[in-house]
């Protein structure tokens, strides 16, 4: 199947934690990680640091890792949607807070910008809570979810 759209997820993690947003104006909206919908032209790795900023307001480290891609297939109505997601991760350094809001202001559906707010979960709670089949991803980087966070 050709996909609809290409997509890039990044995996952000921190002192054995990955980074995750909500969407407080929107509680039905399930827990994700930053990502979005590859610009024309763009390639992949341009695209994870585009989405990485405009979504979290940071800046991504110099070194993005891909280590995955895949097909993602949903029902939307009666049409089966198929996003090709290229999975990034990022390892963060230095220091960063525990949860922040940020404005996404240009969204893919466009209109007003949108209120993201990140925390941190451990491996765990990541596998169990992330939404949109983003737990799927973690499966691709099996040490940071089965080795122990060192300790704060």
């Amino acid at each position: 199947m050709t996909p609809d759209a290409h997509k890039v997820l990044i995996y952000a993690t921190w002192r054995g934690l990955l980074l995750v947003f909500d969407e407080p104006d929107f509680p039905e909206i399930e827990l994700q990680v930053p990502g979005g919908t590859m610009e024309p032209g763009e390639s992949p790795e341009e695209a994870a640091r585009r989405e990485f900023s405009e979504e979290t307001g940071l800046t991504p480290p110099d070194t993005l890792t891909q280590f995955a891609t895949q097909d993602y297939r949903y029902a939307k109505g009666n049409r089966e949607i198929c996003h090709r997601r290229h999975h990034f991760h990022v390892a963060l350094e230095g220091e960063h807070r525990q949860t922040w809001l940020h404005h996404e202001l240009t969204p893919d559906s466009g209109g007003a910008p949108i209120r993201f707010r990140f925390f941190w979960l451990s491996p765990t709670e990541a596998v169990t809570r992330l939404g949109y089949g983003m737990q799927e991803g973690l499966d691709f980087f099996r040490c940071w979810r089965d080795c122990p966070a060192p300790r704060v």
